[in-house]
């Protein structure tokens, strides 16, 4: 329950009172959400929500072309090859 409340040193700390006592947990997943950066998530949320790689970079200060590259970054990080699966994704996320 710590862990899905991102209080993970509580976690930890209970995992290692479990196994004091004998008894054992499951460990912490990595999260998707670890593997971005605040930027990214952005990028992706915004993507998800359907807008076009212009009008994230118009919202977010940036150039189109470095929309783009963010998200051919962001995807195989994700394990998806489309805005469709991003939307995905993105919804499990939130």
């Amino acid at each position: 329950m710590f862990d899905a409340l991102g209080a993970i040193p509580w976690g930890d700390r209970a995992r290692r009172e479990l196994r004091a006592a004998g008894e054992t947990s499951r460990g912490r997943a990595p999260d998707v959400r670890d593997l971005l950066t605040a930027h990214e998530l952005q990028i992706i949320q915004l993507a998800a929500d359907g807008l076009t790689n212009r009008e994230i970079g118009e919202r977010l200060y940036l150039s189109h072309r470095t929309v783009s590259s963010h998200l051919h970054r962001i995807f195989p990080k994700l394990g998806v090859v489309s805005r469709n699966e991003l939307r995905g994704v993105v919804g499990a996320l939130c």
